[in-house]
């Protein structure tokens, strides 16, 4: 599952810099997680460095976008890949 981040954001700019994916990118009012390259650091960390670092806690799982570590994993290795 992809993360998201709420309208709670204050915008402190500490996720952006923790993301292994560049997943977070700063939105029109608040950050964004692009769910297509969220892994949740799967395959980078054992927890979601964005989650660890956040201040405000706004950065819970996002519920339209469900994903399994199997898929996750894919993704990540998908994201390594593309990259290379």
């Amino acid at each position: 599952m992809a993360l998201m981040i709420t309208d709670e954001c204050i915008n402190c700019d500490v996720c952006e810099l923790e993301c292994p994916n560049s997943a977070i990118s700063m939105g029109p009012e608040i950050y964004f997680i692009n769910p297509n390259k969220c892994t949740e650091c799967v395959g980078h960390f054992d927890e979601p460095q964005c989650v660890q670092v956040c201040p405000v806690e706004c950065i819970p799982k996002n519920p339209q976008w469900i994903e399994t570590n199997d898929q996750l994993l894919e993704k990540y290795y998908t994201l390594l890949t593309d990259n290379e």
